[in-house]
């Protein structure tokens, strides 16, 4: 449920925000997306879209809000067992070290432990190389999201947000190899829709999409946003978030 009566508030804090940044030096990063789309259909050029492209979009959406679910309800799950099964309490975050660990190790790769915005090995899997072929394994969404849920579930604290950009990122990268799209668009999308998903915030992460990665594909933004959205279920990772209206009858 929207309060338009926090909407001005908001804007006014985040305008503050951006500008004590902006006098601090400090940045985000830069991400680019290349990507310029075309008409897929020339005897309708009143059209700015490719359709095809779209269509690849929704599918897309649909797997982001899936995998927006899996990682919520994977969360609130581990957390569930932990305190319901382990005893004495200091030995959840202790198991849970343990766990990361021995995934790691077994793995042999350690891209998935920090936040992921860059990798120790300039080849590694991170959100920036997502943007590129190759900057992902097919199944690194999976591993990031299982290594998030865990840490956070057995009782750390560290944020889920740049990690919901890690899951996004990489699987939109994977899902464009497997559909033939763009790459960087769709880790751009994965980027903004697992989150939007996550978090019930399809409107606030399109315009996140805008601020990012610029509005020309912002039509895309919004249809991956919304569809994931949809798909992700009616709980996300704020368990005292309420929606005020179902997504589904």
């Amino acid at each position: 449920m929207i309060r338009y009566d926090a909407l001005l508030p908001c804007l006014i804090s985040a305008v503050f925000a951006d500008i004590i940044c902006s006098a601090w030096g400090i940045q985000h990063t830069h991400y680019a997306i290349h990507y310029i789309h075309g008409n897929a259909l020339p005897f309708l050029p009143f059209l700015h879209i490719d359709l095809w492209l779209l269509a690849r979009v929704i599918l897309a959406g649909v797997a982001f809000g899936l995998a927006s679910y899996a990682f919520a309800n994977s969360m609130h799950l581990i957390k569930h067992t932990a305190q319901r099964y382990i005893r004495p309490a200091w030995l959840i975050p202790a198991l849970g070290g343990v766990i990361i660990i021995v995934f790691a190790w077994a793995l042999g790769s350690e891209d998935y432990l920090g936040l992921g915005v860059y990798s120790k090995d300039p080849s590694g899997v991170s959100i920036v190389n997502a943007f590129h072929a190759g900057g992902a394994d097919t199944w690194s969404w999976l591993w990031k999201l299982l290594f998030t849920a865990i840490t956070l579930g057995m009782g750390f604290k560290g944020g889920e947000v740049t990690p919901l950009f890690f899951i996004g990122a990489t699987l939109g990268n994977t899902l464009a190899l497997l559909l033939g799209a763009p790459v960087d668009l769709f880790a751009g999308l994965g980027f903004i829709a697992v989150f939007a998903g996550a978090t019930n915030t399809p409107i606030a992460c399109t315009l996140m999409g805008a601020e990012l990665f610029g509005t020309e594909h912002i039509l895309y933004f919004a249809v991956a946003c919304f569809t994931a959205y949809y798909f992700s279920g009616h709980s996300g990772i704020y368990k005292a978030q309420k929606l005020a209206v179902p997504k589904q009858p």
